[in-house]
């Protein structure tokens, strides 16, 4: 464009100052040999724009005239590089640009000869700056600027440069994406190389080695945008070979990145293209730790990760960073998939144990059956022969009542391994099985009328013989009644047997100590105990109820139960009429019998009402050796025992005996005692339970207790000494060693200096938490008074405000109420923390229509909505009835509808609210945010967690934890999944009013 012939401006000095090192070289250029002249002829509409151009910190360039000749600032200079300044200035744009000429001169051609401007965000440019072309984002425009005569005279050009960011965005996306959820190396391995393939901008190639043979040898498990086996990517190598083609050992040693340069010259054509013409320059080795976090060396790397390096990006410190990211992720990612094979193996490990276990139990029970049997036969012959004197009779027939009750325990043990192997077979014969049922439950009777109890066998005869297993059937009957009269100790148990349309029904009711509601799920799990709880006896194995359910399922039946704690519990099995299903086998003769007839459960439950043992006879002398005749109280659930060890330690001291731990401690604490003989496990109260009792009690706080148990080795022992014990006695025990032990246990007496400190600190740990909860109650009181105020004052500000002032000010007004009320939010948080965990938890339930509460509390967040611009629907279906505290629903609801508006800004949020046919409630906050990260959702509900993801978003952490308080405290539910399409929705379910009650007039 020819410039119009201007007188020179006598300012051109002026308008060219300034502007730093710029404004220097533009001053200092002569001008006079490019097609803008001297400057001094520059026209005002070229001075200005310089002025301007100079005087900004924001990176401008000044295109002018025809020949777009460029003048630009200090802030633009980076985008030239040292390869374009500074013989860009002055120089046509044309000549300067020619690699990005293509994408740019159609948009500075349509501003300086139609005059449009143009506006262009994140545009890829790859500019040649010497070393490297590199590739850059730029975000520009071009702005026409007109001179004196009204054309066109040249072009004003915003740059920022947006490189930065476009790169991030890009690495970060990539990093989320390497969590996979792998159950092998290798496919942990195989999955976060495809995620570094789908970005080949930033690793044009990658190559994952793990370690093997103890770190000797590294073997190519995944790559990417590399061919496996080549010279690049071998499949397996030794760190100890010269001709390794990476530096695997040097980085090992490092325990850090070593960056490979030159990779043409050492790998030739076998370097891969990668998405760029120019192949890529160089490598990164990076050593990952097998603790999944990042980098690691020597022994603590368990793989080695190669990751190409782009030819058109410099090797930065942000480059740089993210490929050790990229290595902590892949790191992590590993690590995962390793923990997930070790519990594999774990599960395995202890599955074949279990099988080991199975067999075990099959083989010893058929080893002790044989020599029980040999002690069995020879005890009833002696005993039935007559021929014993009285005393002789009673110690044998301890001896068979003690034998027996081990061949039951073994046969058990037998049934239970046939079951577990899948060896267990029915075999059925038609039966009579009322009178068979009856005759069975009749054998309890004189046992139950001597503990005091009711016993109603009610079995009517059936209309037909039954198809059962008689050998299961008498497990199953044995079983459930012992089990009745060992947890009853008052009123009746009723056996009932009543034939129905499709099924048989057999039910064992009792009104004994009942189940606790949270036990109840467990009852029939093999080896299951309730813990603490009252019974006749602490004896027995856990598998009693666990068989009862396998044989009952081998009928085709089912077994069920409902309890009452401290009221009763009744055992249902149901059976069918046609219960033999075709994949059961019906064998045509009998298996190995393990049945031992009710005889045995009778003689054991007879045993258990026998609380005190029978006056022994009078000691013909006293044990040589001892002066001093002790009392020693002994607690032992099994009168046979009570009965040996009170014989043994008679001679030489004075014994009471007691059946439970219960019983003695109340014989201790009324009377002195010298010495505490107790079995661990007992009715009521166990051993531990005892020691731990006489220990917190000054009178018996240093009373010595020998503690006798059944289980063995050296870990028992040390349980019972570091629980407070004097002495550990292991079962079978020899009368001499009994006596050894509690003689010398009467002469030493330890003292129990711990259990001071331990009370001490249990006090002082009570009173901190006392005060804890006293301290958030006082506070948060003391906090709501001046914020209540402080907000209504606000309020009544804000009517007050005149239209004017309204405009100016009212906009600051409403930010300090909202803050306002998000501290009293959090106040109100702290007081239900304080009622929450210190036990005053009150609900103040009335009969409300959730809808309307719902509806009010949308309405009243209103402006929290406008503020965060999200659109909210409210969709009810009419009246929906509940019996609620309204305040703490109330703030149920705004706590959801409060996250969803913090994290879904700007995004729609839905509230629903159904009620089913049985009254059930189903409130749902939907918002379509950023949502839960997986690994965040199993605590999302934790109280003072934030999830890792959103802690930029502030709070205590406490909002979604109170809310799930609040709402199990009405019985209900609070859980949380995704929204489809993003986001998260939080449900609601509560117990309502069924719609027969509720009034929809």
């Amino acid at each position: 464009m020819t410039q119009p012939h201007l007188t020179p401006h006598p300012t051109t000095d002026d308008a060219l100052s300034g502007g730093g090192e710029m404004g220097v070289l533009i001053r200092a250029k002569d001008w006079s040999g490019t097609p803008l002249g001297p400057a001094a002829s520059w026209p005002q509409s070229l001075r200005t724009a310089v002025s301007i151009c100079l005087g900004s910190r924001f990176p401008y360039l000044i295109l002018w005239g025809e020949e777009l000749v460029q003048i630009y600032n200090d802030a633009f200079r980076p985008i030239l590089g040292p390869a374009k300044h500074p013989q860009a200035l002055g120089l046509s744009a044309r000549e300067t640009w020619p690699e990005v000429w293509s994408t740019v001169g159609p948009m500075v051609d349509a501003a300086l000869h139609r005059g449009e401007a143009s506006w262009v965000e994140n545009q890829l440019f790859l500019f040649d700056r010497g070393a490297l072309v590199e590739e850059v984002y730029l975000t520009f425009s071009h702005s026409p600027v007109r001179d004196e005569t009204g054309r066109v005279g040249g072009i004003f050009q915003a740059v920022s440069d947006v490189t930065r960011g476009v790169l991030g965005a890009r690495r970060l996306s990539t990093l989320r994406a390497l969590t996979p959820e792998a159950r092998s190396l290798e496919e942990a391995a195989h999955a976060c190389l495809r995620v570094l393939g789908d970005n080949l901008s930033d690793v044009p190639f990658a190559a994952l080695y793990l370690l093997e043979a103890g770190g000797a040898r590294a073997s190519l498990t995944a790559t990417s945008g590399v061919s496996p086996g080549t010279r690049l990517a071998p499949l397996s190598v030794s760190l100890s070979d010269a001709d390794v083609p990476w530096p695997f050992s040097s980085a090992l040693q490092r325990g850090a990145a070593v960056q490979v340069k030159g990779l043409r010259e050492r790998f030739g054509e076998d370097v891969p293209e990668g998405p760029w013409p120019e192949r890529p320059p160089g490598a990164l080795v990076l050593p990952l730790a097998r603790s999944g976090r990042g980098l690691a060396g020597g022994s603590e790397a368990v793989a080695l990760l190669v990751l190409g390096v782009s030819a058109r990006l410099r090797l930065d410190s942000e480059y740089l960073n993210f490929f050790e990211l990229v290595a902590g992720h892949v790191a992590t990612a590993l690590a995962s998939a390793r923990a997930y094979q070790e519990e594999r193996r774990r599960a395995e490990a202890l599955a074949e144990l279990d099988r080991a276990k199975t067999a075990f139990f099959s083989n010893i029970s058929h080893e002790f059956r044989t020599p029980l049997t040999l002690i069995l036969g020879p005890l009833d012959d002696l005993l039935a022969s007559g021929q014993l004197g009285e005393d002789d009779k009673r110690e044998l027939s301890i001896v068979q009542r003690n034998a027996g009750r081990l061949l039951r325990l073994v046969n058990s043990l037998l049934d239970f391994s046939r079951l577990e192997s899948g060896r267990a077979r029915a075999f059925f014969e038609s039966t009579d099985l009322a009178l068979f049922t009856a005759d069975l439950a009749s054998a309890f009777r004189s046992a139950a009328e001597r503990a005091g109890l009711r016993w109603v066998v009610d079995c009517p005869p059936l209309s037909a013989p039954v198809q059962v297993d008689r050998e299961m059937w008498e497990k199953i009957v044995l079983n459930l009644l012992s089990n009745a009269l060992k947890f009853t100790f008052e009123g009746e148990v009723r056996v009932e047997l009543r034939e129905e349309a499709e099924h048989l029904r057999l039910r064992v009711e009792d009104t004994g100590t009942g189940i606790p509601a949270a036990e109840l799920p467990h009852v029939f799990d093999r080896f299951h105990r309730v813990q603490g709880a009252r019974s006749r006896t602490h004896e027995g194995t856990g598998i009693g109820l666990s068989l009862v359910r396998e044989l009952v399922r081998l009928h085709g039946g089912v077994v069920g139960v409902r309890s009452t704690e401290g009221q009763g519990t009744c055992f249902t099995v149901e059976i069918p009429w046609e219960h033999v299903p075709s994949a059961l086998e019906v064998r045509t003769e009998s298996p190995e019998s393990t049945a031992t007839g009710a005889r045995l459960f009778v003689e054991e439950a007879s045993r258990w009402s026998e609380h005190a043992p029978p006056e022994a006879p009078p000691a013909a002398a006293p044990v040589p050796g001892t002066s001093f005749r002790g009392r020693v109280l002994l607690a032992d659930d099994n009168a046979d025992m009570r009965d040996y060890v009170r014989r043994v330690l008679s001679g030489a001291f004075e014994v009471e005996c007691v059946a439970d731990g219960q019983e003695a401690l109340e014989r201790a604490l009324a009377r002195p005692f010298d010495l505490v003989l107790t079995d661990v496990m007992m009715p009521r109260l166990g051993g531990f339970g005892l020691l731990r009792a006489l220990r917190e009690a000054p009178p018996t706080r240093t009373l010595p207790v020998i503690m006798l148990s059944a289980r063995a080795g050296e870990e028992s022992a040390v349980e019972g000494l570091e629980a407070g014990a004097d002495d550990y006695l292991v079962k079978p025990f020899s009368a001499r060693e009994l006596l050894a032990r509690v003689r010398s246990n009467l002469e030493l007496v330890r003292a129990r200096r711990a259990l001071a400190l331990q009370e001490s600190f249990a006090e002082g740990l009570q009173q901190s938490l006392r005060a804890r909860d006293e301290f958030l109650s006082v506070a948060s009181h003391e906090l709501k008074t001046p914020l209540a105020a402080f907000r209504l004052q606000l309020e009544l500000i804000e009517r007050n405000l005149s239209p004017e002032a309204r405009t100016n000010v009212g906009e600051r007004i409403l930010q300090a109420g909202k803050h306002v009320r998000r501290l009293a939010r959090l106040v109100e948080t702290l007081l239900d923390v304080s009622e929450l965990t210190s036990s005053r938890l009150e609900l103040r339930q009335e009969e409300t229509d959730l809808s309307l509460l719902v509806a009010e509390t949308v309405a009243r967040m209103r402006e929290d909505f406008r503020r965060a611009e999200c659109p909210v629907a409210l969709r009810t279906s009419g009246v929906v009835m509940g019996t609620v505290d309204r305040r703490r629903l109330d703030q149920v609801v705004e706590n959801l509808l409060h996250n969803a508006t913090k994290y879904g800004a700007g995004k729609p949020v839905e509230v629903t609210l159904t009620q089913d046919a049985r009254g059930w409630l189903d409130l749902c906050v939907i918002d379509h945010g950023m949502g839960i990260a997986p690994e965040d959702k199993p605590r999302i509900f934790d109280r003072f967690e934030r999830a890792v993801s959103v802690r930029r978003y502030g709070g205590l952490g406490l909002g979604l934890w109170v809310s799930r308080q609040w709402v199990e405290a009405h019985g209900g539910q609070l859980s949380v999944t995704d929204t489809p399409g993003g986001g998260a929705s939080f449900r609601v379910t509560l117990p309502g009013l069924p719609l027969s009650q509720t009034d929809v007039s």
